[in-house]
């Protein structure tokens, strides 16, 4: 059979050194000749942000960031930039951070250097996502993909161990994803398996050791693959859920993408033996939910969406709101009878008996 098909490749610059992010911002924001820097870091990562950026000279800190980038937010710093003449958003956190910062440059086309502590990986797609009257829009701009993206490994010590483990399923998520996404490739799944690799790698050093630089730089490393996978791929049926139940009952990100992977994984894989293939021989084993639960197990993984604000009551609806959005290319067809029970049992934290 003959190898067909389309390919495209986002254009960023990528800077990747533990403890290069200030000189590392001092030359981009040099090199970008920005003269009229907002630096957006929420509250809690004031410090982090003081370190990274005490070589540049910042015309505003901004700090007002929330989860799901409401868009009451981000028409407050929309704001804030045109009224301080802004030619620079430098981001300094998660992909809350990074969403904020998006939401600016999509409506002012400001440039962004994301600067990450977290897996999350927004910072290498140029997907946007905003949430209005408890409803999660998101869509593809590239305006708002940043121009250079700044890993530090050293960034992502202050991020807890069980921050750090939903984080990372989090970017693990958009490899699996990836795999059969409506614009998946080959090209596209070559990354996203080596960012499965990286990512298995990484996040047991994580756990075993939170100060190990070695294993938090396999998982960034695994982190931006995902996400450029994910960025190339689109979003599939695990992304459309978590998007639609963070939006719609304001649960966590991270956490509810490490809770849903398991599920998604476990529905789809039978019905796309090379992906799954592919999923299991990246984590070493001969099962791809094998080897994800293995590597859960280790972890010590989020289990059950009740845990992080789903109510049970909450399914039916949640069930009719996501319906809509499950990709017609998904390997396997959904209905509201399976996607009930996927639902059920990640609410609960069981099996999935489909």
């Amino acid at each position: 059979m003959s190898l067909v098909f389309e390919h495209s490749t986002l254009g960023q610059r990528v800077l990747f050194g533990s403890g290069e992010a200030a000189s590392n911002l001092i030359a981009e924001v040099a090199r970008i000749g920005a003269r009229r820097v907002m630096v957006i870091a929420a509250e809690f990562e004031a410090q982090i942000a003081a370190d990274v950026t005490h070589g540049i000279e910042v015309a505003l800190n901004y700090d007002d960031v929330a989860p799901h980038v409401p868009i009451e937010k981000a028409e407050k710093a929309r704001a804030a930039a045109a009224e301080h003449g802004i030619d620079l958003l430098v981001s300094i956190g998660g992909g809350s951070t990074t969403g904020l910062a998006k939401a600016v440059a999509m409506t002012s086309g400001i440039p962004i250097v994301a600067i990450p502590t977290t897996y999350a990986g927004s910072e290498a797609t140029n997907v946007w996502g905003l949430t209005e009257a408890a409803r999660k829009t998101t869509g593809v701009d590239d305006k708002v993909l940043p121009v250079t993206v700044i890993y530090d490994a050293a960034l992502t010590t202050s991020l807890p161990i069980d921050l750090s483990v939903a984080s990372g399923l989090n970017a693990l998520a958009h490899c699996v994803d990836s795999m059969w996404a409506p614009r998946a490739d080959p090209i596209n799944q070559a990354l996203a398996a080596e960012g499965i690799r990286a990512l298995n790698a990484g996040l047991p050093m994580i756990k075993d050791d939170p100060d190990n630089l070695a294993g938090r730089e396999q998982a960034l490393y695994g982190a931006y693959l995902s996400a450029v996978a994910f960025a190339s791929a689109g979003s599939g049926m695990h992304h459309k859920i978590c998007h639609v139940l963070g939006g719609a009952y304001n649960l966590p990100h991270a956490q509810t993408h490490a809770t849903v992977l398991p599920y998604v994984l476990a529905f789809n894989a039978p019905a796309a033996p090379e992906a799954a293939q592919r999923i299991a021989a990246a984590f070493g084993a001969d099962d791809a939910s094998v080897g994800l639960n293995l590597l859960r197990k280790t972890l010590d993984a989020p289990t059950a969406l009740k845990n992080f604000g789903l109510a049970e009551e909450d399914i039916a609806e949640a069930v009719g709101l996501i319906l809509p959005y499950i990709p017609t290319s998904n390997p396997r067809p959904v209905d509201r009878d399976n996607l009930t029970t996927l639902l059920q049992a990640a609410y609960s934290g069981a099996s999935l008996e489909l």
